[in-house]
């Protein structure tokens, strides 16, 4: 599991200490670790197997991620009116259902640009960070269409599993966002100028593309493995060439981002496959039978390291607790029959306990990256946690688990 430690802890610090050497050297890092435990399986414990399957979960992944990423590219909003407490505050929650729906990766990108540019005037840090929170991550509870859900979903996870079992603590974690962000708006709306400059016309370049974004929302709910992934990526591919080139400059558009996500999971998809194993075979070592034990420790991993991880690693905990394994269909099904209390716990630590940090969730650092890109002053790294995330979500955090994991 060591490379897997390295790996995470890379993740962590390399971006903020050697930002440029990062992006510059993060393929051959991450396949450079990849590398040394896929030898290991395939050498050592000749479990080749292992390796073919966790391939086959990262290539439906990235595909599923990548496939809405390249569509909601071809979305250019332009967003209208003024950007008073209220509007701001309906923005996120919209913000947040579309999190859902596309996934947070899509949401993100799509909506951190029209969220700049309607607060243009008094743009703060707060306005990131709440971001973050709302469309980042809380939007994405409900429905696996991005990380970390959507490996439960290659795994066997249905579809409406979580949204049928999750609806009223996400209610309740989003409301309690939102109704602080609109008293913090609310606080420097009334020490900015009193004259709120109106935002641009309504408009919308490339609506054609949400009626695509449906279809692979359908494809993706009702198409087995393997014609799920060719159909998605048939149709992105169709719509990266048949959208106008000009609405992704408008969107300053990059495979960048994408290429990145990519890499960095290759890397945690191979160096996860211990870990797994480990927390399969040694989850009563560890001390973990409750709810409440399972979304705060899950949540605590999912802060610090990633969320998608996390997320497959108390998973695979969960399930060998009760004497099944994660790579067995029959398994997960039996344990959700059994056991649904456990995953829903885990569900809700690993999406919403993603915010506490930028290296939390992927989305994150896309939405600061961009931010910063745009000019806009965002928190810190720490700046994040101490100032926002402590203050702002562990209440929350806390007030969930004592409704719903006693």
């Amino acid at each position: 599991m060591i490379p897997f430690a390295a790996l995470l802890t890379t993740l962590a610090l390399a971006p903020m200490l050697a930002p440029r050497q990062w992006h510059r050297h993060c393929p051959k890092i991450c396949v450079g670790f990849a590398g040394i435990t896929i030898a290991y399986y395939l050498l050592a414990l000749h479990s080749g197997w292992r390796i073919l399957h966790s391939g086959r979960d990262y290539a439906s992944f990235i595909i599923v991620v990548g496939g809405f990423f390249i569509v909601t590219a071809g979305i250019h909003l332009q967003v209208r009116g003024r950007a008073t407490p209220a509007h701001n505050t309906l923005f996120l929650l919209v913000g947040a259902l579309l999190g859902n729906v596309l996934g947070t990766v899509a949401a993100s990108s799509l909506l951190i640009r029209p969220w700049i540019a309607v607060n243009r005037h008094r743009i703060a840090p707060f306005h990131i960070a709440f971001f973050i929170f709302a469309v980042s991550n809380i939007g994405g509870v409900l429905l696996p269409i991005g990380p970390p859900l959507l490996l439960g979903y290659l795994k066997g996870v249905p579809f409406w599993w979580v949204a049928q079992r999750c609806w009223l603590p996400w209610s309740i974690t989003l409301g309690a966002v939102l109704i602080i962000f609109y008293l913090v708006d609310r606080f420097h709306s009334r020490r900015a100028a009193s004259e709120t400059p109106a935002g641009e016309k309504w408009q919308c370049a490339g609506g054609p593309n949400f009626i695509v974004m449906a279809a692979m929302l359908g494809c993706l709910v009702m198409l087995p493995a393997g014609w799920r992934e060719l159909s998605i990526a048939v149709i992105a591919t169709a719509s990266f060439w048949f959208t106008p080139a000009e609405i992704r400059q408008r969107n300053e558009f990059s495979f960048a981002p994408l290429k990145e996500i990519a890499w960095i999971f290759l890397g945690i998809f191979a160096t996860l496959i211990p870990v797994l194993d480990y927390m399969e075979r040694h989850a009563a070592d560890l001390g973990l039978h409750s709810d409440t034990q399972f979304y705060w420790t899950t949540g605590a991993l999912s802060a610090v390291l990633d969320n998608a991880p996390a997320y497959l690693a108390f998973l695979s905990a969960a399930l060998g607790l009760h004497g099944f394994s994660i790579e067995n269909t029959a398994d997960l099904s039996q344990f959700l029959a059994r056991h649904a209390h456990l995953l829903v716990a885990i569900s809700l630590g690993a999406t919403c306990f993603g915010a506490f940090t930028y290296i939390g969730n992927g989305p994150n650092l896309l939405v600061k990256a961009i931010a910063d890109h745009a000019g806009v002053k965002t928190p810190s790294f720490f700046g994040f946690i101490l100032k926002f995330a402590l203050p702002v979500l562990l209440p929350i955090f806390a007030l969930v688990s004592f409704l719903f994991f006693r």
